[in-house]
């Protein structure tokens, strides 16, 4: 059982949505009605392996929104287990943070769980917070000092939430 948070623990340290990640079926045809559909702009196309499954992703813009539109490789993905758990659509919410370390002991103060430790890259650091079961969300915390996503970031940030099991 969660404890009350505390008072404003996200709203202290939240600037910014950063990115909202979204589970689907069919990558291409997804793509397709984002692009066709809403006008957003494919700006970076990925394949990420863990240990033993995978996923594609897309990352789309349109103005300051980014989407990151991601599917499973095989049906032990953790991203085709999910659309399998919940279907189809957000996974994740990246909210940008001023200081990562501290909006994460302020929400585990609050009670809330986290998925993943502290994961480091370049200018780059994110937390995620355990999925909520009953909506299927979780939070990812970033903290952006001039980095950016790479195919080895992407690629732990898999690795550890396949090894925990988390999806």
């Amino acid at each position: 059982m969660l404890t009350p948070p505390l008072p404003g623990a996200l709203a202290s340290h939240a600037r910014c949505i950063d990115h909202v990640a979204v589970a689907v079926r069919d990558l291409e045809a997804s793509v397709a009605w984002y692009t066709r559909a809403l006008g957003f702009t494919a700006v970076g196309r990925r394949e990420t392996r863990g240990a033993h499954t995978g996923m594609v992703s897309n990352v789309m813009r349109a103005g300051e929104v980014v989407v990151v539109l991601t599917q499973g490789t095989s049906p032990e993905s953790q991203v085709s287990r999910y659309v399998a758990a919940y279907g189809a659509g957000v996974t994740h919410v990246a909210v940008c943070v001023r200081e990562l370390e501290a909006a994460v002991d302020a929400l585990r103060e609050g009670g809330v769980g986290f998925a993943t430790p502290v994961i480091r890259s370049p200018g780059l650091l994110q937390a995620f917070t355990a999925r909520d079961p009953g909506s299927g969300m979780m939070l990812e915390l970033i903290q952006r000092d001039g980095g950016d996503f790479t195919d080895a970031s992407v690629e732990q940030l898999f690795r550890m939430m396949e090894a925990s099991d988390h999806f």
